[in-house]
C-alpha cells in the first residue's frame, strides 16, 4: 500500500557542495567522507533528496569538477549508507557539446532524478566595481544538447529535473514536454533564481512564473544569494512549491550569520516550511509527489 501523502508536504532538498566553491574558503564537502556526514546532517535536519556534484579527489584540486565515474560511484554509495532511503538528484551541467563524462556518470550512479538545463544563458556575473566577477560566459544548452541528456536520463531510468534559470527557459519545458522530447508525464521544473543574469530572487516573481509551469508539474525553487533569499523560500512554501538550500547555493542562514554547513541550512529551510503551514516530506512521500513511483494517496 502507498504511503500516505499529505497535501501540504514539501519535498527538501539539499545541495551539498556546488561546482567550484573553493573548499579552502568555505564549508563544502569534498571527499565521499565530507559528503556522507554533510548530507547525513541534512538527512536528520529533514531534506529527503541530496542534489551532487562530484569534485576531483587529488589534492588541492577539490575545487575543481570530477566526471570520473569511480569517484562519483563512490560518493553516492556513501550518501545512500549515510542516508537510508534518500533520494539522489546528480548535477549533470557542461559547458560545451561534449556531455560524455556526465553520461557515464549517469550511467555508473543510475539516480532517481538528475539536473536537466533546459535553455542556453549568458552567465555574468559584476562587481561592485564595475569589473567582471568572472570572464563573460555563455552556459550552452541548445535542443540537442537537452535531447541527449535526455535520451542517456531514459537509458539509467532517472527522472530529469528541468534546470529554469531565465523565464524563456522556462516557457520552453511544455515545449519539450509537448513535442514528445520528455515521456508525456508533468515535467519536474525547478526555477532557479539569484544568478545576476537569470531570473531574480525576487518573491514578487513568482505568482507570474507559476503560470507558465506545466499543469501538474512539481516545482521547486533555488534561490541563490545571502540571507535575502529566506523571504523567497517562504513565498515558495506558501505557495506549495518545494524547497532546496545548501552550501551551493548560499551560506548565510536567515539572521545574516554564516552557516556551519548544510545542516544548519537546511534545519532553517524546515522552520519556514513549517511556519508556512507545510510538512516536510519523507524520501518515500517525496518519491510519490515528484512521480518517480507509485501512486500519490493523500491523507
Amino acid at each position: 500500500m502507498s504511503e500516505a501523502v499529505p497535501s501540504e508536504a514539501a519535498v527538501v532538498t539539499c545541495a551539498l557542495t556546488g561546482v567550484l566553491t573553493d573548499p579552502a574558503k568555505h564549508p563544502v564537502p569534498v571527499t565521499a567522507e565530507e559528503m556522507a556526514a554533510s548530507a547525513r546532517e541534512a538527512f536528520e535536519a529533514g531534506a529527503s533528496v541530496m542534489h551532487v556534484h562530484f569534485r576531483r579527489q587529488e589534492p588541492g584540486l577539490g575545487h575543481m569538477p570530477s566526471w570520473d565515474p569511480d569517484v562519483a560511484e563512490g560518493m553516492v554509495a556513501a550518501i545512500r549508507a549515510a542516508c537510508p532511503g534518500v533520494i539522489i538528484n546528480m548535477s549533470t551541467g557542461v559547458v560545451g557539446p561534449d556531455i560524455s563524462g556526465p553520461v557515464a556518470c549517469l550511467e555508473r550512479v543510475r539516480p532517481e532524478v538528475a539536473a536537466c538545463n533546459a535553455g542556453t544563458l549568458n552567465y555574468l556575473k559584476l562587481r561592485s566595481n564595475g569589473q567582471w566577477a568572472w570572464p563573460p560566459m555563455v552556459f550552452d544548452n541548445p535542443v540537442s544538447k537537452v535531447q541527449g541528456f535526455l535520451d542517456a536520463m531514459e537509458r539509467s531510468g532517472t527522472k530529469p529535473e528541468f534546470e529554469c534559470f531565465d523565464t524563456g527557459i522556462l516557457r520552453s519545458v511544455d515545449m519539450f514536454r509537448r513535442s514528445g522530447m520528455t515521456d508525456g508525464r508533468p515535467p519536474e521544473v525547478n526555477l532557479v533564481m539569484g544568478v545576476a543574469s537569470g531570473m531574480p530572487a525576487d518573491p514578487d516573481w513568482l505568482p507570474l512564473l507559476r503560470k507558465s509551469i506545466p499543469d501538474g508539474s512539481p516545482w521547486s525553487v533555488t534561490a541563490i544569494g545571502r540571507e535575502d533569499v529566506w523571504p523567497l523560500h517562504r513565498r515558495t512554501a506558501e505557495l506549495g512549491g518545494h524547497l532546496r538550500t545548501g552550501v551551493e547555493d548560499t551560506f548565510y542562514l536567515p539572521d545574516g550569520s554564516r552557516c556551519r554547513g548544510n545542516g544548519d541550512l537546511v534545519e532553517a529551510l524546515v522552520t519556514v516550511a513549517r511556519e508556512a503551514g507545510r510538512t516536510v516530506a519523507s524520501p518515500d512521500q517525496a518519491r510519490h509527489i515528484l512521480g518517480l513511483t507509485g501512486e500519490v494517496t493523500h491523507g
